[in-house]
């Protein structure tokens, strides 16, 4: 790739006073001394930052000649460079060089390889990212179409917020993710709703992985209606079935298209053959609300106290081996704080196109540690029954039992219960799971829930309508605080080499979650 260079080239931001920060203080000695390692700047990449490399702040990239701005996002080759080179006569200029992903406009949209990016200038720069004022084609803007129409390469680097062990004077990682070719350019009326240009960028072939943890679609802020959402392809995919509705996105695919081959459910659906062993428990008799475990009979299930607390709308305190809630005998109504699970989805849900790992889903609310997301819901069916030649992409293995006793390298769950005399002899040394849930053709939105190897939610299973073990809900709850926007991912606890295809040999399928201490394989 040419590398073609512009000396000299100062703008305002390199030449503003003194600022009281200390790294910018320092930059500006250093461009004072000619002490920036590549004062010239340079199309493509950068000898010795490959991709994956960190910044600890905006004035590091300036001084190793990364990105020239400690604040402007955009990066640039201006016009005055034919005065310094030659070389540029072929170009037209102004040519951008790198721009920085960091939060700072509302409009923009990350899909990992495939960027739609704001281009600068009309935002406020006082933290809360709205336009104030329309975007002009000019200086970077003008860059970035120029760099489309001549077939110029980009360098992104993306900022996210720092981790603990991660020392960072602007509370703030930037890692280089390669190089990207501007493939589309156009301008529209923003969400604040001024003119704002638009920038679809896709990331070049043959580059090593991306390795920032924190790449995924993200969006400057929730919208507040559905003339908000971006990319909205289906409007409820429940058809209303659900109390809140739960809208499709898709920024990946061109032409757009919503999720196909499947059949909303609200409720589990069970196969021909499913016949529970046991009737409805007895239940307890407490009046309304279930509010002393010494005298709740469900509470006694659990250990002597109720799994959950009342905050936030019921949080489970802690993982259990089981949890027993109330069910359809006991005296308390649908209110009772051991019925968090039977609630409908509380938070406003949306399925989105992921560029590497299909559907996925997020929230738009907060949703607090502890808390029930949702059921997996499907059909209920024996596992003998699976074909083994069918796409069972969707099949969630009731494995209440090997959980609890921690077979097949699964983390033990407190054993704080005592299964009833009622449930039956069980053979707790088992590792097969004979019954499951297929949510390919028929399910609800956690089929579309993501893997990853570290994960916002886990796996809970309840027993309430009934005390079969081999046949408990699953139920997806927060493992962490998750804030709103953050995909909701759960490990789908594969053991690896544990999948076998028709023809009997070994699948293995690469895992794209980002994590930091990622397995590289999903099984």
């Amino acid at each position: 790739m040419s590398k073609f260079v512009q000396k000299n080239c100062k703008t305002a931001d390199d030449t503003k006073r003194g600022s009281k920060r200390p790294d910018l203080k320092a930059i500006t000695k250093m461009m004072e001394m000619g002490a920036i390692l590549n004062p010239e700047k340079r199309f493509g990449s950068i000898p010795g930052i490959d991709v994956g490399h960190q910044f600890f702040s905006r004035a590091e990239m300036v001084v190793v000649g990364f990105h020239g701005h400690w604040l402007n996002g955009i990066d640039f080759i201006g016009s005055a460079a034919r005065n310094s080179l030659l070389d540029c006569s072929q170009y037209t200029l102004p040519l951008a060089t790198s721009i920085v992903l960091s939060g700072q406009y509302e409009d923009d949209q990350d899909n990992c390889e495939d960027v739609v990016y704001t281009g600068q200038g009309g935002n406020n720069l006082l933290g809360d990212k709205r336009q104030i004022r329309d975007q002009v084609m000019e200086r970077g803007n003008l860059g970035l179409k120029n760099c489309m129409e001549q077939s110029i390469p980009v360098r992104v680097t993306r900022g996210h917020q720092c981790r603990k062990n991660e020392n960072s004077y602007a509370g703030k990682v930037y890692t280089y993710d390669g190089l990207y070719k501007v493939v589309k350019y156009w301008a529209e009326k923003g969400v604040s709703g001024f003119t704002v240009y638009k920038f679809r960028l896709k990331r070049l072939d043959g580059q090593p992985p991306l390795t920032t943890n924190q790449v995924y679609f993200t969006r400057g802020r929730i919208p507040n209606s559905i003339s908000e959402i971006r990319g909205l392809v289906c409007e409820d995919i429940t058809g209303g079935q659900e109390e809140i509705p739960i809208p499709v996105t898709n920024l990946v695919d061109e032409p757009p298209i919503p999720p196909k081959g499947f059949t909303y459910i609200k409720g589990m659906k069970f196969a021909k053959n499913i016949i529970f062993g046991t009737k409805a428990p007895p239940g307890c008799n407490c009046q309304g609300k279930c509010t002393d475990p010494r005298t709740c009979a469900c509470a006694k299930l659990n250990g002597g106290d109720f799994p959950y607390v009342h905050s936030h709308g019921g949080r489970l305190i802690e993982p259990k081996a089981v949890v027993f809630e109330c069910g359809p005998n006991c005296g308390c109504g649908p209110d009772c704080v051991n019925r968090i699970s039977q609630r409908p989805p509380n938070y406003r849900l949306e399925v989105f196109r992921t560029p590497r790992m299909g559907w996925g889903v997020r929230s738009w609310d907060y949703i607090p540690s502890g808390a029930p997301v949702c059921e997996y819901i499907g059909l209920l069916m024996k596992t003998d029954d699976i074909d083994p030649a069918a796409d069972n992409s969707y099949v969630f293995d009731i494995d209440c039992l090997q959980t609890m006793n921690a077979l097949d390298g699964r983390e033990r769950r407190l054993r704080d219960v005592t299964l009833p005399s009622h449930v039956g002899k069980v053979d707790e040394t088992s590792e097969s799971v004979p019954f499951c849930i297929d949510a390919g053709q028929t399910g609800n939105f956690a089929r579309f829930i993501n893997h990853s190897c570290q994960p916002n939610l886990f796996v809970q299973c309840v027993l309430s309508n009934h005390h079969d073990i081999k046949l408990a809900r699953v139920i997806l709850m927060a493992a962490d605080n998750i804030p709103p926007l953050k995909e909701l991912t759960y490990d789908y606890g594969y053991a690896l080499d544990s999948v076998m295809g028709p023809d009997g040999k070994i699948k293995q399928m690469l895992c794209y979650c980002g994590a930091a201490d990622c397995r590289k394989r999903l099984f």
